[in-house]
């Protein structure tokens, strides 16, 4: 732990208690300045953690999170309110579940399903790197699944030939 006087690596624990139950209070010293400050340590278990698709398990991040999904709406008119509504809803869903450990897969559907309804565009750029398409024809077979269910959302338009009997 580095001392946050004099930046020094080198610092030694006075006293450790349990603050709440779920993290460690300590008390440390430097032993160049002797600068004396507290740290709470809580473990890493008890926050998210992320599985890679190469096994590596990190801490979740919200800035990752929210930086893949900005690089997804840049110059697309979604406003920044839109963004913070989107990442929070993932963070939450993610939060809300048994595990504490939750796949790179999970966390990419969840973004997905949301960009989808939120800006089309913006949701085919982000499977395109989600989901890494390594040939056009699986980036035009997402595309045409966009299509069709734009196309089956649309009311049907009436014609004229309704209004003759």
């Amino acid at each position: 732990m580095d001392c946050p006087d004099c930046g020094n690596e080198r610092t030694r624990v006075i006293d450790t208690t349990s603050a709440d139950g779920t993290s460690v209070r300590r008390r440390r010293e430097c032993q160049r300045c002797s600068f004396r400050f507290t740290t709470y340590e809580r473990p890493e278990w008890d926050s998210l953690q992320v599985k890679k698709r190469d096994g590596n398990i990190e801490s979740f991040s919200r800035e990752k999170l929210r930086a893949g999904i900005e690089r997804a709406v840049e110059k697309r008119h979604v406003s920044e309110a839109d963004v913070t509504t989107l990442v929070e809803a993932v963070e939450s869903e993610l939060g809300n579940r048994e595990t504490r450990i939750v796949s790179s897969s999970l966390v990419g559907d969840l973004v997905s399903e949301r960009l989808r309804e939120l800006d089309q565009v913006a949701y085919i750029r982000f499977v395109s790197v989600y989901k890494a398409f390594s040939e056009p024809e699986e980036f035009l077979r997402e595309l045409d699944a966009v299509l069709d269910a734009e196309l089956d959302d649309d009311p049907p338009h009436p014609t004229d030939d309704t209004d003759n009997p």
